[in-house]
């Protein structure tokens, strides 16, 4: 039997074997019976899968969080691709990379070497004129850094794979700069909030090759955390300004940009709006992209997206 391909590449007539990180495993229950519904990655996306048969076997041969082999084949249920499989296991790393497995090729990973985006934004820090901000950025990436550099930006809505939420920083800034000259804002403050909105999912989110939210997560939330982490950082520093202490504080609490997307204040400086909107912006054009490169469908539109609630033009 053949190896299947990608899962971008993955169609209905695929059919083989192939290694896969399963993020998540659940059992269900249908019409003929319980049956398995799973979530498979690689470095390409993800893909959900089924098992029908010999459930009770098969559903103690993996985990979720695990490195799987499986023999499957493609299927188009609603007009969407999801594959059935036959056989799974949990991959045994020693014995499976005689026939090519590599843990890094199942792990869904930012586009662009960490690497050079850790260097881009170790040069925006490096360009900040206001010492104090610049120290305040330092001493928390001293702290923060090995996890932002590696984290995703969320579970499964945006930039939801490793390195997306440096990803996610990194166009923000470019965004926010722009701005920020465009009109007259804070250039030092807006580079910073930028860096600093989503500390908090470090804690929020625990992640290792899958991603989930922590207790501490689910309790208290990565706007308040992150909060508490500026003030902390700063209150340590000798003479560091509180009027920008302030500022900071405002952009991580008010970054989701209303109370009802879960932001405890509103933007309330121009720095604030800024920074919500290019927020918002690049989590939705994130959404546009993903949802048109995996649409299959025929025609010039997209299958409904439920999160914006409308189809999707993709062009003749």
């Amino acid at each position: 039997m053949t190896q299947l391909s990608k899962i971008s590449d993955l169609t209905g007539t695929s059919n083989g074997w192939g290694f896969f990180l399963c993020a998540r495993k659940e059992l269900r229950s249908g019409k003929s019976g319980n049956y398995l519904a799973i979530v498979l990655q690689d470095t390409s996306g993800e893909i959900k899968a089924k098992i029908f048969q010999d459930v009770d076997v098969l559903k103690d041969e993996f985990d979720a969080g695990e490195f799987v082999k499986i023999q499957a084949r493609g299927n188009l249920f609603n007009q969407r691709l999801e594959l059935v499989i036959d056989k799974i296991r949990r991959v045994d790393a020693q014995h499976d990379a005689l026939d090519g497995f590599r843990e890094e090729s199942c792990i869904p990973c930012a586009p662009r070497p960490l690497d050079e985006m850790w260097q881009e934004l170790e040069a925006h820090v490096a360009g900040i004129t206001t010492p104090e901000v610049r120290e305040l950025l330092n001493r928390i990436l001293a702290k923060q850094g090995d996890r932002l550099r590696i984290w995703p930006a969320a579970q499964s809505v945006h930039h939801a794979y490793r390195g997306g939420l440096l990803e996610h920083v990194l166009k923000i800034l470019d965004t926010v700069i722009f701005l920020a000259d465009a009109y007259g804002a804070n250039r030092d403050v807006l580079v910073a909030g930028a860096i600093l909105h989503d500390i908090g999912k470090l804690d929020e989110l625990s992640y290792g090759v899958t991603t989930e939210y922590s207790v501490e997560g689910n309790l208290i939330g990565h706007i308040t955390m992150g909060a508490s982490l500026v003030r902390e950082t700063a209150q340590a520093m000798t003479g560091f300004p509180y009027d920008i202490q302030l500022q900071l504080e405002h952009l991580v609490l008010s970054h989701h940009g209303a109370k009802a997307m879960g932001s405890p204040v509103e933007p309330m400086t121009v720095e604030a709006f800024i920074l919500a909107a290019a927020d918002d912006l690049d989590a939705k054009i994130h959404q546009v992209h993903k949802h048109i490169d995996a649409d299959d469908t025929a025609g010039p539109f997209t299958s409904y997206h439920r999160r914006f609630d409308r189809v999707l033009y993709k062009g003749s």
